[in-house]
């Protein structure tokens, strides 16, 4: 994969996290923040976006979203597969984590 082939896929990545995003939002906000990980302001302005907004953010070299498990922890737990006695178990506490990590950002 080439350097154009590479800003194309974060592009197109951009763009389809946005549009996700926008109606993760307008569906339900309170999902939405905790799934994407934003807070409050940054809901607002991309609920609030236009298609020809998100086509212009979208068209940076930059990628918009990232990993929020940046944790060993979490990562440890994620892909333990069958190393744990109930993989349910396991990821459920990788979500707790998570999710204690959303409210902290808040």
């Amino acid at each position: 994969m080439n350097a154009d082939q590479i800003l194309t896929e974060i592009r197109e990545a951009n763009l389809s996290y946005l549009m996700l995003a926008q109606s993760l939002i307008r569906a339900d906000r309170e999902q939405a923040l905790y799934r994407l990980g934003i807070g409050e302001e940054t809901a607002t302005l991309i609920g609030m976006l236009t298609p020809a907004q998100m086509m212009k953010i979208a068209s940076g070299n930059t990628l918009l979203c990232r990993f929020r498990m940046d944790d060993d922890l979490v990562w440890g737990l994620l892909t333990n597969h069958g190393k744990a006695a109930n993989d349910t178990t396991t990821r459920l506490h990788a979500s707790i984590l998570m999710a204690g990590r959303h409210q902290e950002a808040a």
